[in-house]
């Protein structure tokens, strides 16, 4: 593919009202695939980097998305160049471009098909069920027998959370996790980590939809499911009580700063 052909291929996956260039380089990088100045909105591909055509798509529409988040962000601020960030692959973004490669796939830009590699097809087939789905199961179990400690605990007036600290030696935080998780009737075949992500949603026909997601053939990462319940929870907050909640925590981090330079200052005042 030539550099026109690409540009082609990313505005029909989707369009943008910002220029930009792509410039294969014809060189190979150890580094990157490829490159985004938002400057100069140039995409540059290593090409030399690539074995297919596919693989350079991937990288291509890779690229893409920081094109079309500097795009929002220009209009966003009114036409000026927006701030550096020292995070460029938010979470935002990952949901972004796995949307944009899940249109490509649609086109016949690019794809990922596990079947034409039977290997990679039943090691992947393996992966899923001995491995994310029994560690789902296991980590239940696991939840459920801490929630069974923590019960004995209290039975034998022994701090919970010092049995986690000394005895387990298990962060609190980590086994908060796994017992929310073994709480939530959750599909264990989505593996444990998108577990903690899809028992943290309150509403049984949510948790539903984010689970189906996740499931078999599906192509929905982790990351845009967590971006739709993002956008699903910013519709149903009403403004004013986000901004009566945005108030709270500055108020409540306002006081401890205040209390925190009463210590400082009585430090210094003492020295």
């Amino acid at each position: 593919m030539d550099n026109e052909t690409i540009k082609s291929r990313l505005l029909e996956i989707e369009n943008t009202n910002l220029d930009f260039t792509v410039t294969l380089t014809g060189k190979e990088s150890k580094r990157v695939n490829g490159l985004y100045k938002p400057d100069t909105r140039e995409i540059l591909l290593h090409n030399k980097n690539f074995k297919t055509d596919n693989q350079l798509m991937y990288t291509a529409i890779h690229e893409y998305t920081h094109h079309l988040i500097n795009e929002e962000e220009i209009e966003a601020s009114g036409g000026k160049a927006p701030a550096k960030s020292s995070k460029v692959h938010t979470n935002a973004f990952w949901a972004r471009f796995h949307g944009l490669l899940a249109v490509a796939e649609e086109k016949g830009y690019y794809e990922i098909d596990l079947h034409e590699y039977p290997d990679l097809d039943n090691l992947t087939k393996e992966i899923r069920t001995n491995y994310l789905e029994a560690n789902g199961k296991l980590m239940v179990e696991f939840g459920k027998k801490l929630a069974k400690a923590h019960e004995l605990c209290e039975n034998a007036n022994i701090r919970y959370e010092d049995y986690l600290d000394r005895i387990l030696k298990l962060p609190r935080q980590a086994a908060k996790t796994i017992t929310k998780v073994a709480s939530v009737p959750v599909n264990p075949a989505i593996g444990f980590e998108n577990m903690k992500l899809v028992s943290s949603i309150k509403k049984p026909e949510e948790r539903a939809n984010a689970e189906q997601e996740l499931l078999g053939e599906s192509k929905k990462s982790p990351e845009t499911v967590r971006e739709m319940m993002k956008r699903k929870a910013n519709v149903t907050v009403d403004p004013k009580e986000k901004l009566e909640k945005e108030k709270q925590r500055l108020t409540k981090t306002i006081n401890e700063l205040e209390k925190r330079l009463e210590v400082v200052e009585e430090s210094l005042a003492s020295m």
